[in-house]
């Protein structure tokens, strides 16, 4: 044992309030005696030794998973800055570097200028070759707008097909002078395994004034570019003031139209199919027409455009397809057409893409009892070439349905034996440019007689389109053409028209006869 007065108990004591205030330094020499109490001075001076080993290792963890945090957080900040696709920045990053653009004004007073560009064909490029070759061009073009501009310009990928870049402190005529070299290097091609494509852009510009925030520049330039649109691909744009208001008209447009949709102010007009032999009206062809309440008459080449833009394609062409086949269905249960009577319907490539459109058709023909081969689906010869996998399998479940499947406006510059032999189609419809020239142009029945062979020859019947004068018929139906359309047999009229019409059909087929 040890005495009380021993100086060591208060040497030990105070050791251990030291390491229990954290000072793992804190060491007591063990006196020569070594008895009981050196040993638990050593035991306590062990004790504090391995919890400083412990603390260091500790700290040393901290300090590493510290670094460690430090760098993921600087990562996602990265991240939440950045494209991951082409690593370019991203919409936040962009208007950071606006805002910062405006807010510092140059020595000469020039403040800052937006690109806005949209590609134009990106579209066709990622619905016939697919994401990643869509992919693929996305990280091109993103690479040849870095290197046409300054490296202190900010170059970024808002998402989808739209690029922005920021030019700070530079005239609008430099700017200008930028973005035509951006589109130069824009239509050159792009190599993609096994093709090259081309994809031009159309962009908008703007330029900063003091006072405006970032939003209200890119909404200028987003104006500016659809204007470049309008005008063609290809082109620069610059914001103007006026601007505005064709937007504003637009957007009314738009809302119009949606509203016309929904609420059955749009109205279908039938433009007679003939048969060439007999002149028996054979089917009708449906149009759509919107009658707007203050505009007047808006022809679809106008405002067909604007529904694709706006998302509502889909849903006017549901509206179509809805009333014709139940128009048809009215004049069969009215007694003035047979089961041999059809309606030709246009679908957009837009509803390829969606396999509801297969149930949309299926629900129609069921709900009207309209047999499906009385409903033929007309598609652009454009849309069918470009189209996807997606698109082929939507055309055999059409054909599946029992519907007809004709191909509009073939003869437009992608007509091939081979993609007519193997797509699920049942006619095609000649373009109007293949007859103009009949009638007139000595050498123009060979090539009709030529194209007939070549459609025939790929178990298909042909619809020829455009004809206006009893002499192209006559020629057409001495070829051996067997259908044909055009104002010479009936302008686009509406339904209530179409009785009269079958009546002045028969009595004019039962003269000839």
């Amino acid at each position: 044992m040890f005495a009380d007065n021993d100086p060591r108990l208060s040497q030990l004591l105070d050791h251990i309030v030291r390491i229990a205030s954290g000072d793992l330094a804190s060491r007591v020499e063990v006196s020569p005696a070594r008895d009981e109490l050196d040993a638990i001075i050593m035991g306590t001076n062990l004790l504090a030794e391995d919890l400083q080993i412990i603390y260091e290792e500790l700290e040393q963890r901290v300090q590493v998973r510290t670094q460690m945090l430090h760098e993921a957080h600087l990562k996602m900040q990265k991240m939440a800055m950045q494209d991951p696709l082409t690593g370019l920045a991203n919409r936040s990053a962009l208007i950071d570097a606006l805002r910062a653009a405006l807010d510092s004004e140059s020595a000469d007073g020039e403040g800052p200028v937006i690109l806005l560009m949209d590609l134009d064909a990106f579209k066709s490029i990622n619905d016939s070759m697919g994401h990643t070759a869509g992919d693929q061009v996305l990280v091109t073009v993103g690479q040849r707008i870095r290197n046409a501009v300054r490296s202190s310009d900010v170059v970024a990928r808002l998402g989808g097909d739209e690029f922005a870049i920021v030019m700070p402190a530079v005239s609008p005529d430099q700017a200008a002078i930028v973005g035509h070299r951006i589109l130069a290097a824009l239509s050159e091609p792009i190599e993609l395994p096994g093709k090259s494509v081309r994809c031009g852009a159309s962009i908008g510009l703007s330029v900063g004034a003091p006072g405006q925030t970032p939003e209200e520049m890119l909404m200028e330039a987003d104006v500016a570019m659809y204007a470049s649109k309008a005008e063609g691909q290809n082109r620069l744009h610059r914001f103007e003031p006026g601007l505005l208001l064709v937007r504003r008209l637009r957007s009314q447009l738009v809302e119009d139209l949606r509203a016309a949709i929904r609420n059955d102010g749009l109205m279908l007009y039938y433009q007679p199919v003939v048969d060439l032999v007999t002149r028996r009206l054979e089917g009708v062809e449906a149009l759509v027409r919107w009658n707007h309440p203050t505009r007047g008459f808006i022809m679809p080449d106008e405002f067909i455009p604007l529904a694709e833009e706006a998302g509502l394609i889909s849903e006017l062409g549901n509206w179509v397809l809805r009333t014709a086949v139940q128009q048809l269905r009215t004049w069969i249960d009215a007694g003035l057409v047979d089961a041999a009577f059809s309606v030709r319907i246009n679908i957009s490539a837009t509803d390829l893409q969606s396999l509801q459109f297969i149930e949309d058709v299926r629900n129609v023909l069921k709900e009207t009892g309209v047999g499906p081969g009385q409903v033929v689906l007309e598609l652009t010869e454009v849309a069918i070439v470009k189209g996807n996998e997606l698109d082929r399998y939507s055309l055999a479940g059409l054909r599946g349905l029992g519907v007809g499947i004709e191909i509009d406006d073939f003869g437009t510059g992608y007509s091939s034996i081979s993609y007519l032999r193997r797509l699920p189609v049942d006619r095609v419809k000649v373009d109007r440019s293949l007859i103009s020239g009949l009638g007139t142009d000595p050498g123009q029945p060979a090539l009709v007689s030529a194209v007939l062979q070549l459609v025939r020859a790929c178990g298909l019947e042909a619809v020829w389109e455009g004809v206006e004068t009893a002499e192209q018929a006559d020629m057409l139906r001495d070829l051996g053409c067997l259908s044909a359309q055009g104002y010479f047999f009936g302008r686009p009229v509406p339904p209530h028209e179409i009785p009269a019409l079958l009546a002045d059909q028969q009595e004019s087929a039962h003269r000839q006869q």
